[in-house]
């Protein structure tokens, strides 16, 4: 029910099966009530009946497993955050997820237990385990052929991927999930990965397209995550357009209800910094501080780097600067190259308002390479037109390497590029070997080369990616 239809459908059905198991196997019971936790977390809430707190009280009352140790601590955590609060459960899951990365997981253990831990490590800003974790995650559902499980882990990989700034390989994931979805059925959530990708690249068009599809599917309807993701990747784009009332009424739509986690925490940070800039100090502050409290519960560089740059925009002096430079320090030892980019664009703008030309140029410069690179291309002509401001003399970069190749054919590429053989690409995107072939073709043709050996090397110079 939950791969072919939606995760509020399935979740009282879990929750249901869960309590019946209860008395007759507390292993099973307890991976059933992890799957109604996941379903929950990916539903939101809901107009009627279970919701998170029925599940996380459920897990709290359900005797242990048989192996007490990091599926409990993992479950329990999330429980925890749900009841108590994220402060209170923030460390039992980074416990658990350390412990998810250091110790063997069997294929059968993976696929049950990896989706929720890399969720769990989104929501409590612990980038490397999240990165580790997906990959581990989508490499088994692809061996093992696990079809309702791979859509959600391209999903986890993909969204990874678009805070390390890899844009053109989520990109890649995104088409892979959509192909999975055509074949399973189960296109919201490859729906879900474009809503991921499109505000980053700064597509108005295409991001306003994926949320009306999303927004108008019936198996969806009543589904809360869809307006907390749908209004974050509103905020997002407008942040990056530099329409800072536009992105402040999705941000707060997207935050309304922060115990859905993930997105409604992300969108907190885009409600920082469209308060600012619109005028808003007061809420930007408060938005703040709420950051700063969940930064502190986990104590990640990724959580307390955000925090800083979000205190940044809301303070004034030494006290702005010093945080800033904190902010910049901490996302620089993370993988997490969409913040520390925008970080230092934020930055840039404050010493450009401050009169420091020459500081506000090297971090503008630094974020405008680093955004051009990425392909966000409204974030990085905010930082261009800030250069402009300070007197530098910039030459626009065309993003020519979202145009030559079309998402498939990327992907077909980049699948090459990595040595597989046809029949194995075929596999795993469930085309035909001949098909591939035809698209091969078609890559070598739009890329000048003449043999696979060449594809890897054509696509690191920019000749072709993704559409």
């Amino acid at each position: 029910m939950f791969a072919s239809r939606s995760a509020g459908a399935a979740l009282p059905l879990l929750l249901r099966a869960g309590k019946h198991l209860e008395p007759l196997d507390a292993g099973l019971a307890r991976e059933t009530y992890r799957d109604a936790l996941y379903a929950a977390l990916t539903a939101g809430r809901l107009p009627s009946g279970a919701q998170l707190p029925d599940v996380a009280e459920a897990v709290l009352g359900a005797p242990p497993g048989p192996r007490p140790g990091r599926d409990d601590l993992l479950l329990n955590g999330l429980a925890v955050v749900a009841t108590e609060g994220y402060p209170a459960g923030a460390p039992m899951l980074l416990q658990a997820l350390s412990a998810f990365r250091a110790e063997a997981v069997s294929a059968e253990e993976g696929l049950g237990w990896l989706p929720l831990a890399c969720r769990m490590a989104h929501n409590v800003w612990d980038f490397d385990n999240w990165s580790v974790l997906s990959a581990r995650l989508v490499d088994l559902a692809r061996e093992t052929g696990a079809l309702s499980v791979l859509p959600s882990a391209l999903l986890l990989r993909l969204s990874n991927r678009v805070f390390a700034g890899e844009l053109d390989v989520a990109g890649t994931l995104a088409a892979e999930a959509m192909t999975i979805g055509e074949v399973t059925g189960s296109r919201f959530l490859a729906q879900y990965g474009a809503l991921v990708l499109h505000p980053w690249r700064g597509r108005e068009a295409a991001t306003r397209q994926v949320i009306e599809a999303i927004t108008r599917d019936r198996a969806l309807e009543g589904e809360g995550k869809v307006l907390t993701a749908t209004q974050w990747a509103s905020a997002v784009l407008y942040n990056g357009l530099g329409r800072y009332e536009e992105a402040y009424v999705a941000a707060e739509r997207g935050c309304e209800h922060p115990q859905e986690l993930g997105l409604a925490s992300s969108s907190m940070v885009e409600l920082v910094e469209a308060a600012a800039r619109s005028g808003r100090p007061a809420r930007a502050a408060e938005t703040a501080r709420r950051l700063d409290e969940m930064a502190r519960a986990g104590g990640t560089d990724w959580a307390l780097g955000t925090s800083a740059s979000a205190r940044a925009l809301v303070s004034d002096g030494p006290a702005a600067d010093a945080l800033y430079r904190e902010a910049v320090e901490r996302l620089g030892r993370t993988e997490v190259r969409t913040a520390l980019a925008r970080t230092r664009l934020l930055y840039g703008e404050w010493l450009r308002r401050e009169n420091r030309r020459a500081d506000a140029r090297e971090q503008l410069g630094i974020a405008y390479e680093m955004l051009s690179d990425m392909g966000a291309e409204a974030f990085a002509e905010r930082a261009r037109r800030e250069l402009q401001a300070t007197g530098e003399t910039v030459r626009k970069r065309t993003v020519e390497t979202h145009t030559a190749l079309t998402a498939q054919e990327a992907q077909i590429a980049r699948l090459a590029g990595d040595g597989l053989t046809n029949p194995e690409i075929g596999a795993q995107l469930f085309i035909s070997p001949h098909t591939v072939e035809w698209h091969l073709r078609k890559v070598f043709a739009k890329l000048g080369i003449a043999s696979r050996r060449q594809i890897s090397t054509a696509l690191l110079e920019g000749t072709g990616a993704t559409a």
